[in-house]
């Protein structure tokens, strides 16, 4: 990891993820360990790197073996060897710079060597998994906008059934507008009318009140009239019993206690007149409120009413919101829709002109096809004429292949004569140099005694 920018991995792992990522049938089951440690095999690190070119730019392997030259070419099966070879090295110098290998050389295609081999090796397992995270986070992106766009027809199509709801409940039917009127005119009389009734019950309300007060005062002056007249009685008891006056006293007091009676009697009648006249009072003021209680009712009627058409409007409100939020979408993906028509007319643009150019490139070949099949029957009336040439030439030919075997027949006779001649004088030649090494023997032998004797 201090020199690369990606994980070495195992030998156990590589050959692993090779045979069930990259490769598959017969050469996954054939692809070990062996292949790569401790010798790699040249022939099959090309065929994982052709199908890891194929299995990134459906580059197939039998494309490698095309030669791209023209068809005159001397000696073609020369390329045959090098030419899938050089295809591998250039795309794969293409390639492994994306893998941050970037010292790839032909030695590590044809002898590659064991530490090299697995450092390529692990680069482009790291720069595969890197490409399938990246598709599948593509994959989900598309999947989410996919979901998006879906959301988004469904939201368009709620927004216009929502704005059809709206219109419907915004506009009044014309045969529905006169009862509205009439409906409108008629509540707001009644609130009107509930109005002036509040206040009434409101004034009455403070009248009850006002008498219940009063019905207090005059129960506790009763009671305070009943003490004291109690009182009195205990104390005309007590008197009697105690005073012994003069007649005269006693009438007195007696004509000022029945005056006092009298004026008690009177205070009596006129507080019971009145507690009736209160009675009848809190009677009335019962009606009223049972009044006003149907009225109220009718009120919270009426206030419910009003609070569905409040969240009926807040719910308008809301879809509106919604529906302003869906538009702004909408602009957006119209203007991305209006640049990729754009660039659709562009594409559409360009491929006519490519068209344009392709049918004005077929018009050059079909002249020139014309202009070929033209020439190509002045080139046959000459073949046939040089058919009738050789025709002669032919015959010709085979008067000189006749003169020819006899003055070969001729060759062969003087051959084996020179040939017999040949034999003899090797014979002869070989008995020559059988006396000249003899002789050489003898000279040396004679040498050799002249040196003994010096």
């Amino acid at each position: 990891m201090t020199e690369n920018t990606f994980p070495v991995y195992k030998v156990d792992v590589i050959v692993q993820f090779y045979r069930t990522e990259v490769l598959t049938g017969q050469e996954a089951k054939h692809f070990t360990k062996n292949d790569i440690t401790p010798n790699p095999k040249a022939e099959t690190i090309q065929r994982v790197y052709m199908r890891v070119l194929q299995l990134l730019f459906r580059f197939r392997p039998e494309c490698h073996y095309t030669v791209p030259l023209s068809e005159n070419v001397q000696y073609p099966m020369l390329y045959e060897w090098v030419t899938p070879i050089m295809s591998v090295y250039m795309r794969m110098c293409q390639f492994l710079p994306l893998c941050h290998v970037y010292d790839f050389s032909l030695n590590d295609l044809l002898n590659p060597k064991v530490k090299r081999t697995i450092t390529i090796l692990s680069a482009i397992q790291n720069f595969l998994h890197f490409r399938k995270q990246r598709l599948e986070m593509a994959a989900a992106h598309q999947q989410s906008f996919r979901s998006d766009m879906d959301r988004l027809q469904a939201y368009t199509r709620e927004i216009k059934e929502a704005e059809k709801k709206i219109e419907k409940l915004t506009t009044i039917p014309p045969e529905q507008q006169a009862e509205a009127k009439e409906l409108a005119a008629a509540l707001a009389e009644l609130t009107t009318n509930t109005q002036h009734e509040y206040q009434d019950v409101n004034a009455m309300n403070e009248k009850v009140a006002q008498c219940k007060t009063e019905i207090a005062e005059i129960s506790q002056k009763l009671t305070q009239r009943k003490l004291d007249v109690a009182t009195l009685k205990d104390e005309i008891s007590k008197l009697k019993s105690q005073i012994v006056e003069s007649p005269e006293e006693l009438k007195n007091e007696m004509e000022k206690m029945k005056e006092n009676v009298k004026s008690i009697k009177l205070s009596k009648e006129l507080a019971d007149e009145r507690l009736v006249e209160l009675q009848m009072l809190v009677q009335c003021a019962s009606q009223v409120e049972a009044e006003i209680q149907v009225l109220l009712k009718q009120l919270q009627d009426l206030q419910s009413s009003m609070c569905k058409t409040n969240q009926q409007k807040e719910e308008v409100q809301r879809l509106a919101a919604m529906n302003e939020a869906l538009q702004k979408e909408l602009k957006s993906l119209s203007t991305e829709e209006g640049q990729m028509k754009r660039a659709l007319a562009m594409k559409l643009d360009k491929e006519s002109k490519q068209q344009i150019r392709r049918q004005k490139k077929k018009e050059v070949k079909d002249q020139q096809v014309k202009n070929i099949y033209g020439q190509y029957d002045k080139i046959h009336q000459k073949r046939e004429e040089f058919v009738k040439i050789i025709e002669e030439s032919n015959r010709e030919t085979k008067q000189f292949r006749e003169k020819m075997q006899k003055l070969r027949e001729k060759c062969s006779q003087h051959t084996q004569k020179a040939q017999e001649i040949y034999d003899r004088l090797l014979t002869t030649l070989e008995q020559y140099n059988k006396r000249i090494e003899s002789i050489v023997v003898e000279t040396n032998a004679d040498t050799l005694k002249m040196k003994s004797h010096f």
